[in-house]
């Protein structure tokens, strides 16, 4: 079938949910903490995130759409744009319902990552806390944000991107010289509600001709 978005939107029959989270994937998990001008952390995973380049490191994530039933803009945009940083943390399959439970929409007054139980560990470069557990974390300077076309009901979309300027890796993840992501098994974002992790029988290399 063929259907176009701009008419059709994104549950065509015979589709009965919006199919576009499930049409490129899997992605990896933007797990990303903030601190806000008040110093109160928000902790979000985020389904559209990804590395954009190697040199210089730079990365994207997309916290689109209102906080419900607000007009507010979500706290991971509004306290990156005041303070400059942010921090992604890789969710391994162990943190798995830690992250699912920091995507609770609640004010800007709550800790994600104090409720989900999560210890924070400082970082060397940014003021924002990384997630102790996690088994690498990027430290990021805020680049600029890309505001999108806004969605049919009039949310808005944007995209924000950000240079690494700190690397965190667990000792114990480094396997002679590399990192051994059997090791990590980290968590994937498919579409509605499904993830995936990398488990070591499904990694496999293939040579570049």
């Amino acid at each position: 079938m063929f259907f176009d978005p701009r008419t059709d939107g994104m549950k065509p029959a015979p589709f009965t949910h919006s199919v576009y989270t499930a049409l490129v994937v899997p992605r990896p998990v933007g797990w990303i903490s903030t601190i806000g001008s008040d110093g109160v952390v928000n902790l979000a995973p985020f389904s559209f995130f990804n590395e954009l380049t190697g040199d210089p490191p730079c990365v994207m994530y997309c916290p689109n759409g209102f906080k419900p039933g607000t007009k507010e803009i979500k706290d991971s945009i509004a306290n990156v744009e005041a303070t400059g940083e942010f921090v992604f943390n890789l969710c391994s399959y162990d943190l798995r319902e830690q992250m699912n439970a920091t995507s609770i929409h609640e004010p800007a007054s709550y800790d994600e990552l104090a409720e989900a139980g999560l210890e924070p560990a400082p970082c060397n470069n940014v003021a924002p806390p990384r997630v102790a557990a996690a088994p690498i974390a990027l430290e990021c300077k805020h680049l600029e944000t890309v505001r999108l076309p806004k969605s049919s009901t009039g949310q808005p979309n944007h995209v924000v991107i950000g240079q690494v300027v700190g690397v965190h890796v667990a000792d114990d993840i480094i396997t002679d010289g590399i990192i051994d992501i059997a090791k990590i098994r980290p968590v994937a974002r498919l579409g509605y509600l499904d993830f995936a992790v990398i488990e070591p029988e499904s990694i496999f290399r293939m040579s570049r001709p």
